[in-house]
């Protein structure tokens, strides 16, 4: 079917409901669009903000209370946006360094049991030596990594176990030797901490930052609130042309945008 003939029936069907209305806007209203991200809170703060900066108390929209709350929160959130941000960011940088020695710490560890393991196999060592190391005299696999724990769980016992086999002057480990399983061990516990660490700080900062979101937008709601109370006496349009100075957002749904358009090409022929 043409889409002009659809457009047509589609017009006649609904026409007595749109006789009921004077144009496009007062059929399908807007609605109005808290921010939702921290980007959209400044915004709408900052424009408030500048509001209350530029016009005399009898002059603007909202109360002067919520101006002088507005003005005593508004630092704070910015600098808790910040610090969360800067937080986020060094965690983000260290953690690859951190990655890399979990890698290194991972595969000398490995190694290292590997090493034991093919020297039973020659007859170089015997079964019971892996006792030493908390391991089962018949089992010969290298264990599961795959887990921080693993690494720090096998990195102990290594360390702890060949450190009473050269104190029993037993033939040690070598290729890796011990020593530089316990490096490449240390060198990943040290950054397994600070990474810890950094976590608690990014934690610390995001939970202070939520906290700061709600009194944020519990602010920007009650000050649209005497914004569009302000305005109530004045013509919808108008009243959100008003509203819009301050920062408040008017959107309409997806779905009534195709409306406006059908309606409107009606109006002035176009369909």
């Amino acid at each position: 079917m043409d889409i002009a003939i659809l457009n047509n029936i589609l017009y006649s069907h609904f026409s007595p409901l749109y006789q009921h209305f004077t144009n496009t806007t007062s059929l399908i209203m807007p609605y109005r669009r808290l921010p939702n991200t921290d980007k959209a809170r400044l915004k709408a703060m900052n424009i408030a903000l500048s509001k209350g900066r530029e016009l005399p108390p009898f002059k603007l929209a909202y109360s002067q209370k919520s101006f002088q709350k507005l003005q005593a929160f508004l630092n704070s959130y910015e600098n808790a946006i910040s610090f969360y941000r800067q937080s986020y960011a060094i965690q983000t940088r260290k953690n690859r360094e951190y990655n890399v020695s979990l890698r290194k710490a991972k595969m000398y560890i490995s190694h290292f049991i590997q090493v034991m393991n093919m020297a039973i196999l020659r007859g170089d060592l015997q079964p019971g030596v892996r006792r030493y190391y908390k391991i089962d005299v018949n089992d010969s696999k290298t264990p599961p990594l795959s887990t921080e724990s693993d690494v720090i769980n096998w990195g102990e016992k290594l360390i702890s176990g060949e450190a009473k086999r050269v104190i029993e002057r037993s033939t040690p480990v070598t290729n890796p030797t011990i020593a530089l399983v316990r490096v490449r061990y240390e060198t990943f516990m040290d950054k397994y901490h600070y990474q810890k660490t950094l976590q608690k700080n990014t934690a610390r900062a995001l939970e202070n930052l939520t906290e700061l979101r709600k009194e944020a937008d519990a602010i920007i709601l009650l000050i649209w609130n005497e914004v569009e109370e302000s305005f109530k006496d004045l013509p919808d349009d108008l009243r959100r042309e008003k509203a819009k100075d301050y920062g408040l957002v008017y959107v309409y749904r997806k779905n009534e945008i195709g409306n406006i358009r059908f309606f409107e090409n009606k109006r002035t022929g176009a369909g």
